[in-house]
C-alpha cells in the first residue's frame, strides 16, 4: 500500500510517501524561521509533487492520503485537510484523518530513557497548549485510547494535570519546548530544542493511516478545539 500522508497544523508543512510494501519512504518538510508566517499554501502542492516524482509514484498509484486533522492552528488546518479532500475526491482515493498530536507521540516511540507514556504538546498561541498522552505501549496502535485527551489548557495546568496521572513522561513537540521550564516541574522530560522529535512528521501520519480505515471526504474534519483567534479577539472587544 502506497500512502500520501501530510499535516499543516503547526507553522511547519511536513509531507510524506511511504510504501508498506517495500518499506521506501520518502519526506519533505518546510520549516518557516522562528516569527516568520507560515508557508502552507505555496509549499504543500509542490512538497506532495516532489515526494511523488522522486520514488516514481503517480496518482493512480496512491492507496490512501492521510491527512493530520489537528488541533493546531485554524488556517492551517483548514488548508491541509482542505486539500486532502479536494485530492481523495479528485483522484478517488481513500482518506483517512489523523490526530497531529497522536502522529507527534508516534513519533517519539523509540526514544530511549526511562519514561513509559508520550505527551504530545503544541503551542495553541494565548499563552496554551494543546496536549494529549499515550503510554508507550499503546502509542504505535491506531485508534488508541489516549490517558489525556487533547484539549487546550495554559501549560502551567497542565503541568499540574500529570503527576496524578502515575506515569513517567517524555513531552515532545514545539509546544513542550516553548514552555519547558512549566513542564519540567512536573517531572517531565524534555528533548533539546532542536530534537527533531520535536517537529511533526507525515512518516507517522502514514503508518497510523496504514490501520484505519478510510471515510468519506466529506466525513474527515478539522479538530479545532477552540475558536479561531480571530473570533477570541472580536469577542473580547465586544466585551471590552
Amino acid at each position: 500500500m502506497r500512502i500520501l500522508g501530510f499535516d499543516t497544523a503547526t507553522p511547519a508543512t511536513a509531507v510524506a510517501l511511504l510504501d508498506t510494501g517495500t518499506g521506501a519512504i520518502r519526506e519533505g518538510r518546510d520549516d518557516p524561521p522562528p516569527g516568520a508566517r507560515p508557508r502552507h499554501t505555496t509549499t504543500l502542492m509542490p512538497l506532495v509533487l516532489a515526494q511523488l516524482d522522486a520514488l516514481g509514484v503517480g496518482w493512480d498509484q496512491i492507496d490512501r492520503i492521510a491527512v493530520g486533522v489537528g488541533p493546531g492552528t485554524f488556517t492551517g488546518l483548514r488548508i491541509g485537510v482542505a486539500t486532502a479532500r479536494a485530492l481523495a475526491r479528485a483522484r478517488a482515493i481513500g482518506l483517512v484523518g489523523v490526530s497531529t498530536l497522536h502522529a507527534l507521540a508516534r513519533g517519539a516511540l523509540d526514544e530511549p530513557g526511562d519514561h513509559d507514556a508520550v505527551l504530545a504538546v503544541i503551542d495553541a498561541r494565548r499563552g496554551e497548549v494543546f496536549a494529549a498522552g499515550w503510554t508507550v505501549e499503546e502509542v504505535a496502535a491506531a485508534g488508541a485510547a489516549p490517558l489525556l485527551e487533547p484539549r487546550p489548557q495554559p501549560p502551567d495546568e497542565l503541568a499540574r494535570e500529570l503527576p496524578a496521572l502515575g506515569r513517567s513522561w517524555l513531552a515532545v513537540g514545539n509546544g513542550a519546548v516553548e514552555f519547558r521550564q512549566a513542564l519540567e516541574r512536573s517531572g517531565a522530560r524534555i528533548l533539546d530544542d532542536d530534537s527533531r522529535r520535536n517537529r511533526v512528521s507525515a512518516v507517522e501520519h502514514c503508518r497510523l493511516a496504514a490501520a484505519l480505515e478510510p471515510k468519506p471526504a466529506e466525513g474527515i474534519r478539522p479538530e479545532y478545539l477552540r475558536l479561531p483567534d480571530a473570533e477570541i479577539s472580536l469577542r473580547a472587544a465586544r466585551q471590552s
